[in-house]
C-alpha cells in the first residue's frame, strides 16, 4: 500500500514567509479544483462577500461556489435584480453544471494543501498538536471537499452541453426508427384506427399513434351534409346504426320493429342513415349491393356491412354453414370491391361473444367459431382484387373494444352501449377526419400542406445553415494555417497564436443555423405526421405523483441566497420555477378536466402576470430608464420565439396566448409610467407629493381597466382594427383574446401597487431584511403569518370547492391575489426562508417562458390537445425521452435569444433605429404574404 508523503515542517508565524522562493502551489495559474478550497465554513454559513485574501486570491462566495474564474455578471443594483425578477423572459440561463477538471494533477494539489495549510481549529484555552487540530476540523472538509470534488467531475462528464448532444442524438435516432416504421408497416394512420388501440380508462378509447376526436352534433351535421350512410347486416350492426345515428341525433329512440329496415333522415342538415336487416350473408344481400353498383343516385356515401351470428345460429355450428358462408361472401366480394372505388365501404368482423351468459338457443355461437368465420371474410375480401390491395377496409377495431367489455353485456352477444359508442365515434373520425381536419383528430388527416411563408422561412433556414457551414470551413482552415511550426534551428515548436473575437455574423449565423435544426424538429413532431401522438388522460395519481416527485427534488437542491430581500432574484427564478413545472404536468395529464386543479392552476398564471407587474414597475421606478432599448429587449425576448413559431408552425400569434398577454401589460406598464408626469423614486424621495401623483395615476388605470372588461363591444373594437387584428384574432374574432385578458384583469396592477409599497416600506427602512432576521417585530411576524396561511387554505378550500367553473373564473380575477399575497408572506417573513432557495426550481425558472412555449409542439401534440409518443407501447420511458429532449430545446433556444438579442437590440440609439426599420418592413412583408395566403385560401 502506498503510503503518503510525510508532513512538511510547520508553517513558520504569520509575516515571516520566505519573500523569495514562493510556494510551489502558488507559483502558477490555479487549478479547475483549487476554487473549491475557498470554500470555508464561514462563507458557506453566511453566503456574503468575505475581507478574506490569501493565496487563492479573492473573490466573492457566489465565486468560489460556483467554482468558475468569474461569478456571473451580477446586476446593476440590488434593486435592479429585484426589478428584472418578475419579467417572464428572464435572460438566458448558464449551464448548472460547472466545467470543472478534476485531473490527478488538481487532486495532488489538494493533497499537498490540506497538509500544508495552517489548521483552523475551535478556540480552546491551549494550542492543539497538528495532528489533534486535524481531527477538530479535518474529517468534515474533507468529506466537503471530497463531495463537491466529485459532483464537479460529474458535472465535467456531464454538462447541459453533453446533454444537448445526448439530445440530438437520440433525436436522430427515433427520426430513423419512426421513418422506417412507417415504411415498412404503411403511413396510413387509417388503419391502425380501423384495427388497434387500447382503453386508457373504463371509456376513453386510444387508437395506436394517432388521436381520435369526439364529435360534436353541429360537427358532425357540418361533415355529413348531403351525405348518405348506409348499414346492412344483423342486429350487432343495428346496434352500431343506434349509436351512429344518435352522434347527429341524440333524441333519436331505439324503437319498432327490430327485423326491419329502419330509415333515419335530418332535412335541415340533409343528412340520411338507413340500417337495411340482412342478417346473413345471402342472395338477399348481394341483391341489395348490386343494386347501388348499378345505381349511381342511390349509392350510398358510405357502407358498413357484416353478419355472422345467424349463419352460425341457422346451421348449428356446423362446418357445412361456414363452407356455404365462404361461398356467399365470395360471390359478393367483387360488388364490395366494386363500391369501393367510389364509396367508403367497410366490413365489420364480427365481435366476440361471453359465453356464459348465452341463451340457450345461441350456445353454438362460440368465440372459436366466430374466429373461423372472421378469418373466412378477411381471407377472401383481401384477395378479391389481384395484384393490388383491397379497397374493403376491415373494421377489426370493435373486436378488441369487446374483448374489454363484453363481459357488461347483458345476454352474451350484444356489447353495452359505451362500446357501441366507441366503435360510432371511430367511424366517424374515419370518415370526417380528412374533411373538418379537427385538431385532436390526428387519425386519417394527411400532413398539411406548406404555406408559402413556410416555403419562405424553410429557404431562409438552409440558406443560414449553408452559410454557417462555409464560415466554419473556412475559419477552420484559417484556423490550421496558425498550427504550431518546428523551428529548424531550435527544434522546438512555435505557436503563432492569433485570438480572433468571435463576430456578430459568426454569432448569427450559428444562432440562425442551430434554430433552423430546431424548427424542423418542431415541424417534424406536429405537422409532420413522423412521430405519434396520443389524447390525454387524466388521473388523479397522473397529476399528484408527478407533483410530488418534483417537490422532493426541489426541497433536496437547495443552496443560499446571495441576497435576503423579498422577492430576490433567486426566489423568483424559484417561483417561476416550480410554477412551470407544476403547469407542465398539470398540462400533460389532462387536469384541466378536474375543476379545483384547474383554479389552483389559474392562480400560478395569475403569479406568473403578478411577477410581471412587479418586475417592471419596480425597475421603472428604481433606474428610470424609459429608453427604447429597454422596452425593444423586453419585446425581442418575450416574441422573437412565438413569431418563428407562427411562421414555421403556421398558428396565429393569439394561439400562444400567454406571450401576447404579457406582451401587452408590459406597454401598459411602461405606458402608464413614461407619461407625463414620470415619476421615479429618486423623484418623489425629495417630496411626499410625488407618491400622491403616482397612487392617482395607477388609479387611473385601475378605471381604465375596469371599463374594459365590462365593456366587452369596446375592447373588441380597439383589437379588431388593422394590423392589431391580425394578431390578436382567432378563429376570425377577438373573443378568445377578450376571455383571456378579462380573466386575470387586476393582477398585473395588484403586482405593481404591491411593488410601490414594498419599496416604499423598504426606503423607509421599516422592513428588517438581514440575514435571519423576520421581516417585522416578532409579534406581528408572527400575526401576519397566521392571517397568510388562513387566507391561503381558505382560497384552496373555496377552489376546491367549485362546482361551476364560469362561476368561479368570474369570482377569480378579485380574489386570485389573495393567495397570491399570502404565499409572498409565507416565504419571505421568516428570515431563514428568505436565505435559502431551489436552485433545482431556479434553474427551470431562467428558461420558464421557452418551456410554457415550447411544450405546444414538443412535448404535447397536436397544439397541446394530446401527447407527443417518441417510444412507443411504454408511456414512463416515453415521458422521460420526450421530457429531457424539450428542456434541452427550450435550454438552447433561451440562450440563442439571449445571443440574437444582443445583435439584433443594440445599445447605440443610430444603430437601434435602422435595426427597427428593417424590423418593420419585415412584419409589413408577412402581413401582405399573409394577406396573400388568405385570399389563396378562400
Amino acid at each position: 500500500m502506498a503510503l503518503l508523503p510525510p508532513p512538511p515542517p510547520p508553517p513558520p508565524p504569520a509575516g515571516a514567509r520566505d519573500p523569495v522562493t514562493p510556494e510551489p502551489w502558488a507559483s502558477r495559474p490555479p487549478s479547475p479544483a483549487q476554487p473549491l478550497l475557498r470554500q470555508e465554513a464561514k462563507e458557506e454559513e453566511e453566503g456574503e462577500e468575505t475581507d478574506i485574501q490569501d493565496a487563492w486570491g479573492t473573490g466573492t462566495a457566489e465565486q468560489r461556489r460556483r467554482g468558475f474564474g468569474e461569478a456571473a455578471e451580477p446586476a446593476d443594483s440590488a434593486e435592479e435584480g429585484q426589478a428584472e425578477a418578475g419579467v417572464a423572459a428572464a435572460g438566458g440561463s448558464g449551464s448548472p453544471a460547472g466545467g470543472a477538471g478534476g485531473d490527478g494533477e488538481s487532486w495532488r494539489q489538494l493533497l499537498a494543501w490540506l497538509q500544508r495549510r495552517q489548521p483552523q481549529c475551535c478556540p480552546c484555552a491551549a494550542p492543539l498538536p497538528r495532528s489533534a487540530a486535524y481531527c477538530c476540523h479535518g474529517g468534515t472538509k474533507m468529506a466537503a471537499l471530497a463531495y463537491n470534488l466529485g459532483k464537479r467531475e460529474i458535472n465535467h462528464y456531464f454538462s447541459v452541453r453533453s446533454a444537448k448532444v445526448l439530445a440530438l442524438v437520440a433525436v436522430l435516432l427515433l427520426a430513423a426508427c419512426h421513418l422506417a416504421s412507417r415504411r415498412y408497416r404503411g403511413n396510413d394512420s387509417c388503419e391502425y384506427l380501423l384495427s388497434s388501440g387500447r382503453f386508457l380508462g373504463e371509456k376513453v378509447w386510444q387508437p395506436h399513434s394517432c388521436m381520435m376526436h369526439k364529435y360534436k352534433i353541429s360537427e358532425a351535421k357540418n361533415c355529413l351534409v348531403d351525405k348518405h350512410i348506409a348499414f346492412i347486416g344483423d342486429s350487432r350492426i343495428r346496434q352500431l346504426f343506434y349509436s351512429f345515428v344518435k352522434i347527429i341525433n341524440p333524441q333519436f329512440k331505439e324503437e319498432g320493429n327490430k327485423h326491419e329496415n329502419i330509415p333515419f333522415e335530418d332535412k335541415l342538415a340533409s343528412v340520411k342513415v338507413d340500417f337495411l336487416w340482412h342478417p346473413e350473408v345471402n342472395g338477399s344481400m348481394k341483391q341489395c349491393i348490386k343494386v347501388w353498383t348499378e345505381d349511381s343516385i342511390a349509392k350510398p356515401h358510405v357502407i358498413v356491412a357484416g353478419a355472422a351470428t345467424w349463419s352460425i345460429k341457422i346451421h348449428n355450428g356446423s362446418s357445412e354453414g361456414l363452407s356455404q358462408y365462404k361461398m356467399n361472401i365470395t360471390s359478393i366480394a367483387p360488388l364490395l370491391e366494386k363500391l369501393a372505388k367510389t364509396s367508403d365501404v367497410y366490413w365489420v368482423l364480427q365481435d366476440p361473444v361471453y359465453e356464459d351468459l348465452l341463451s340457450e338457443n345461441r350456445k353454438m355461437i362460440t368465440n372459436e367459431k366466430i374466429d373461423a368465420y372472421n378469418e373466412a371474410a378477411v381471407s377472401i375480401l383481401n384477395s378479391s382484387t389481384r395484384n393490388s390491395k383491397s379497397n374493403v377496409k376491415m373494421f377489426s377495431v370493435s373486436k378488441l373494444i369487446a374483448q374489454e367489455t363484453i363481459m357488461e353485456s347483458l345476454d352474451g352477444l350484444h356489447l353495452p352501449e359505451s362500446s357501441r359508442e366507441t366503435s360510432a365515434m371511430i367511424l366517424m373520425n374515419v370518415y370526417c377526419n380528412k374533411i373538418l381536419k379537427p385538431v385532436d383528430g390526428s387519425c386519417c388527416q394527411p400532413r398539411p400542406p406548406l404555406t408559402l411563408i413556410q416555403k419562405l422561412a424553410a429557404c431562409f433556414f438552409t440558406l443560414s445553415i449553408t452559410g454557417y457551414l462555409i464560415f466554419y470551413i473556412i475559419h477552420r482552415n484559417a484556423h490550421r494555417k496558425n498550427k504550431p511550426c518546428t523551428d529548424l534551428e531550435s527544434g522546438e515548436e512555435k505557436k503563432n497564436i492569433i485570438n480572433t473575437p468571435v463576430s456578430s455574423l459568426e454569432i448569427l449565423l450559428q444562432s440562425f443555423c442551430k434554430l433552423g435544426l430546431i424548427m424542423a424538429y418542431f415541424y417534424m413532431c406536429d405537422r409532420a405526421n413522423l412521430f405519434m401522438k396520443e389524447n390525454k388522460f387524466y388521473t388523479h395519481s397522473s397529476f399528484f405523483i408527478p407533483i410530488i416527485y418534483i417537490l422532493v427534488l426541489g426541497v433536496f437542491y437547495n443552496e443560499n441566497t446571495k441576497e435576503t430581500k423579498v422577492l430576490n432574484r433567486e426566489q423568483t427564478d424559484e417561483w417561476k420555477g416550480w410554477m412551470q413545472l407544476v403547469i407542465l404536468i398539470y398540462h400533460i395529464s389532462g387536469a384541466s378536466t378536474f375543476l379545483p386543479v384547474y383554479m389552483h392552476i389559474r392562480v400560478l398564471v395569475a403569479a406568473y402576470l403578478f411577477q410581471t407587474g412587479y418586475g417592471h414597475f419596480s425597475y421603472f421606478w428604481i433606474k428610470g430608464d424609459f429608453g427604447i432599448h429597454r422596452v425593444c429587449q423586453v419585446l425581442f425576448r418575450l416574441n422573437f420565439l412565438v413569431v418563428v413559431l407562427c411562421i414555421v408552425m403556421d398558428r396565429p400569434y393569439q394561439f400562444y396566448y400567454f406571450v401576447p398577454l404579457v406582451t401587452v401589460w408590459f406597454m401598459v406598464i411602461y405606458i402608464t409610467l413614461a407619461l407625463w408626469p414620470q415619476i421615479i423614486q429618486k423623484k418623489a424621495n425629495g417630496n411626499c407629493f410625488w407618491h400622491f401623483g403616482l397612487l392617482l395615476k395607477l388609479g387611473f388605470l385601475l378605471l381604465f381597466i375596469c371599463f374594459l372588461a365590462y365593456s366587452q363591444g369596446a375592447f373588441e373594437k380597439i383589437f379588431s382594427l388593422w394590423p392589431l387584428s391580425k394578431c390578436f384574432e382567432l378563429k376570425g374574432n377577438v373573443y378568445e383574446w377578450w376571455f383571456r385578458w378579462r380573466l386575470d384583469r387586476y393582477v398585473v396592477f395588484h403586482g405593481m401597487l404591491f411593488a410601490f409599497i414594498y419599496l416604499a416600506l423598504q426606503k423607509r427602512q421599516v422592513l428588517s431584511e438581514g440575514k435571519g432576521e423576520p421581516l417585522f417585530s416578532n409579534k406581528i411576524s408572527n400575526f401576519l403569518l397566521f392571517i397568510s396561511v388562513v387566507s391561503f387554505l381558505t382560497y384552496s378550500i373555496w377552489a376546491s370547492s367549485c362546482k361551476n367553473k364560469a362561476e368561479c373564473n368570474e369570482l377569480h380575477p378579485s380574489v386570485s391575489v389573495v393567495q397570491i399575497l399570502a404565499f409572498i408572506l409565507i416565504r419571505n417573513i421568516p428570515g431563514y426562508a428568505r436565505s435559502v432557495y431551489s436552485s433545482f426550481f431556479a434553474w427551470f425558472g431562467k428558461i420558464s417562458l421557452e418551456l410554457f412555449i415550447c411544450q405546444y409542439h414538443i412535448w404535447l401534440a397536436a397544439d397541446t390537445r394530446g401527447i407527443l409518443v417518441l417510444i412507443p407501447g411504454n408511456p414512463m420511458l416515453n415521458i422521460i425521452v420526450s421530457t429531457f429532449i424539450f428542456v434541452c430545446v427550450a435550454h438552447e433556444i433561451s440562450q440563442i435569444t439571449n445571443d440574437l438579442a444582443q445583435i439584433i437590440i443594440p445599445k447605440d440609439n443610430s444603430s437601434l433605429l435602422k435595426r427597427l426599420a428593417c424590423i418593420a418592413a419585415f412584419f409589413c412583408g408577412l402581413l401582405i404574404l399573409s394577406s396573400i395566403q388568405d385570399k389563396s385560401k378562400q
